[in-house]
Order: structure tokens, then C-alpha cells, then sequence
């Protein structure tokens, strides 16, 4: 076999191995807020749980009791604080098809109710959450011999932290006039904040 017998590789795939580099992108730790830390914290800590629900249930063949309820309060954490980041970030489920059609005067009022029902019903919360710790006192927990007042904390502060979003979320409305709302589009740019 001699040299013209031999498949030959295309001469532009010597220059195309020539240089190949990758640049990271500095990672911004600064867009995240003291919710998402804390859903994050609660989340691995709720998959911890119920991997050592599940290891020591088929793996032991001896199931920690305990791990059901505890997973079952840092689900409920989890959710409450979760929630926060969701009206932080306007992504909860809203209907925007109503303001395609309304006049811009009419769409504006709407959205502005929508954010004062919204900063008031969640402070309202807030507030029975406080006066609902305040009533169970001392009660503890079925299983693990832990006040019942710590899981409603979790949910007391998801509640404070969606009221102050959502009060952020509707002066960053005002003061510029238009919200989510109105112009969907200001979605995207509503999330990085």
C-alpha cells in the first residue's frame, strides 16, 4: 500500500485543532437573595432526610421514624420560603389576557389593586401566623420532642419576605409605571432583580 492508497484527512482539520479555548464567566453570587439561600439550605436538607428515610427503610430494614415528620416540616418550609422568591421574581400564576383588552388608564388601575390586595392579604398572613405561633405555645411535635412553633416560624418568614417582595415588587411598579401585568415582557427583566 503505498501513499495515495492511504484515506487522507481534509487539510482544514489540521487548522481546526489548532486552538480551541474556553473562558469561564465570573460567577455572580449577588443575585440571590436571602430567600433562595434559605430554600436552598432547606431543600438539601429535605433531600438528606429522605435519603436517610429511604436508606435506613432498604437498606437497614430499621425505618427512622422521626425522618417522615421532619421531612414532612422542611417540605412545608421549603414551600413557604420558595414562595417568597416566586413573588420576588413575579412568577406566580396570573392571567394577563384581561389587559390586552382594557384601556391602558383601566389595565393600570387594575394592576395597582391587584399589588395593594396582594401586599394586604399577605401581611395579613403574616399576622395570623404570628398570633396562630403565639397560641400553640408550647406544643410539640408527634415524634421529634420539638416545638411546632419553629415549622410555623419557617412559614411566619415566608410570609414576611413574599410581603416585602411583593411592597418592593409594586413601588418598582409605581415608580415606573407599568407592571408584569400590563407588559409581560418586563418579566424577563424583573428577574434579575
Amino acid at each position: 500500500m503505498n501513499d495515495t492508497d492511504k484515506p487522507r484527512a481534509p487539510a482544514d482539520a489540521e487548522t481546526m485543532i489548532a486552538s480551541f479555548t474556553v473562558a469561564e464567566e465570573a460567577i455572580d453570587l449577588g443575585l440571590y437573595r436571602i430567600e433562595e439561600w434559605l430554600a436552598l439550605a432547606l431543600f438539601w436538607s429535605l433531600a438528606g432526610i429522605v435519603f436517610l428515610q429511604f436508606f435506613t427503610r432498604y437498606a437497614l430494614n430499621d425505618s427512622a421514624g422521626w425522618t417522615e415528620e421532619i421531612a414532612r416540616y422542611l417540605l412545608i418550609a421549603s414551600v413557604f420560603v420558595g414562595a417568597a422568591i416566586g413573588v420576588r421574581k413575579n412568577n406566580h400564576v396570573h392571567v394577563d389576557f384581561l389587559f390586552h383588552w382594557l384601556p391602558k388608564g383601566v389595565g393600570r388601575a387594575v394592576a395597582v389593586a391587584v399589588d395593594v390586595v396582594r401586599i394586604l392579604f399577605l401581611g395579613y398572613c403574616t399576622v395570623l401566623t404570628g398570633k396562630l405561633i403565639d397560641r400553640i405555645g408550647s406544643s410539640r411535635m408527634s415524634v421529634v420532642d420539638l416545638p411546632m412553633g419553629l415549622v410555623y416560624a419557617f412559614v411566619l418568614i415566608g410570609f414576611a419576605l413574599m410581603t416585602l417582595r411583593a411592597l418592593q415588587s409594586a413601588l418598582r411598579d409605581w415608580k415606573r409605571g407599568a407592571g408584569v401585568l400590563e407588559q409581560p415582557e418586563l418579566a424577563d427583566a424583573d428577574g434579575a432583580h
